[in-house]
């Protein structure tokens, strides 16, 4: 399994990061959810960090079975569907930048 992480690095107002949440939530999560061959969606909101570390209010993480899905995922009308809906919504509520990470994930079970 592929997993593509957006790590959200910046700024969101205490203010307004109930808004932030719901503008995630509401209007984001859709369109990511319709992306072609993603298998699970995750969105973790930041609520503590490090001293040192920078604010990270938002990781995403979207889970493909492998690269061939994820390579059809970036190329889709879907993604540049999504990337409009972010450049329209987070304006005002989010001051940073977006970061991807892929990773290949190995999970075992705990006790």
């Amino acid at each position: 399994m592929i997993t593509r992480y957006a790590l959200f690095k910046g700024h969101v107002a205490p203010s307004q990061f109930d808004q932030f949440k719901q503008v995630v939530m509401e209007d984001l999560l859709p369109t990511w959810l319709v992306y072609p061959g993603v298998s699970e969606v995750r969105v973790s909101f930041g609520y503590g960090k490090d001293d040192a570390a920078p604010e990270c209010p938002l990781i995403l993480a979207m889970d493909f079975p492998d690269q061939h899905a994820l390579d059809k995922a970036l190329e889709s009308q879907e993604r540049l569907a999504s990337r409009a809906e972010t450049q329209r919504v987070l304006p005002g509520l989010f001051d940073g930048q977006i970061f991807h990470y892929l990773t290949e994930t190995e999970t075992r079970r705990g006790n």
